[in-house]
């Protein structure tokens, strides 16, 4: 007896995504710990994955992974476009630290955020909101660098002006020479960015669901709504906006090296991020479970052990 088995005529069906094949998604979930790193045919031959023992340890290499980053292309004259997200956090911290430590300075990077809260319509929250996703980037990352920060006219936020122009920005940046890296977490229904898995509903063809750069005003499926409760909003859901500005596939799937993360766990045997961190390395590329295509990229990928399983119930 499980979901699958009893998922007829209940509230769940029609829950999830129409594209979703959720025995599908149970078997990805249904191997060992160990068979996390058994490489699938349509990864990327340049994409690894990065076991982290403990939050802790993800933390210090993931921004470690992201200060080298910097501090590579700033050695090769090389300017570097960012997308950043506001989840995972606690690698920021540690890019500081080994950028300060470094003395790197960083005004031959550009900060594109990813996503921002709104409304139907795009507008987004106040920039000093304490939930807003900038302020939370000009707190976790750009502050704290000090004189070593990247130049005010080169953060860019994910609000209904500014986002539209992204990707000309972005290829404008790429065409003299810079590289685009794309930081990002996995989302519970498998977003990258605010980009839901509904979306691919609304596309005649995989190249024209590829083609969009952004979003504005998206309407968020309710577990996004209910992850972003848990983890950000002190299970306050009332707090969540319903809709958010986002870049699309058409700017994350166009890195010449991805940094992610996945560390989402509760403690206590407690987590949210398994089944997703399995279906992104499983399923194969699939527009209804757009993190399934990030494997496809050259990159890293960095995870707490804790995530691999077993994916079982566990008496607390």
């Amino acid at each position: 007896m499980n979901l699958l088995t009893t998922i007829d005529g209940s509230l769940m069906q029609g829950f999830f995504p129409k594209g979703w094949d959720l025995a599908r998604i149970d078997a990805c979930c249904s191997h060992p710990p160990t068979a996390i790193h058994d490489r699938q045919p349509w990864w990327h031959e340049n994409f690894e994955l990065v076991e982290c023992g403990t939050i802790e340890d993800f933390d210090v290499k993931m921004g470690h992974e992201i200060a080298q980053t910097i501090r590579t292309a700033r050695i090769e004259g090389r300017k570097l476009a960012m997308i950043l997200p506001v989840g995972p956090m606690g690698m920021y911290r540690w890019a500081v630290y080994f950028l300060k430590e470094w003395g790197v300075k960083c005004d031959h990077v550009h900060g594109f955020n990813m996503d921002e809260w709104s409304d139907a319509a795009g507008n987004t929250l106040p920039s000093t909101n304490p939930g807003a996703f900038q302020n939370a980037m000009e707190q976790a990352f750009y502050g704290p660098l000090g004189n070593l920060t990247v130049p005010q006219g080169q953060r860019h936020f994910a609000t209904p002006d500014s986002l539209p122009h992204y990707g000309a920005k972005i290829a404008d940046l790429k065409a003299a020479g810079a590289h685009l890296v794309v930081i990002f977490g996995i989302g519970r229904v498998c977003h990258i960015a605010f980009w839901e898995p509904h979306f691919a509903g609304e596309y005649d063809s995989l190249e024209a669901w590829k083609a969009q750069t952004h979003r504005i005003g998206a309407k968020l499926h309710p577990l996004t709504i209910e992850q972003n409760a848990l983890t950000s909003f002190k299970s306050r859901t009332t707090l969540v906006p319903a809709y958010a500005n986002t870049i699309g596939p058409g700017l994350f799937l166009a890195a010449d090296k991805i940094i992610g993360g996945a560390e989402g766990q509760f403690g206590r045997g407690m987590q949210w991020q398994g089944m997703s961190l399995w279906m992104t390395l499983r399923y194969g590329p699939d527009p209804w479970i757009p993190s399934t295509f990030m494997p496809t990229q050259a990159g890293r990928l960095f995870f707490t052990s804790e995530l691999a399983g077993p994916l079982e119930p566990e008496m607390n």
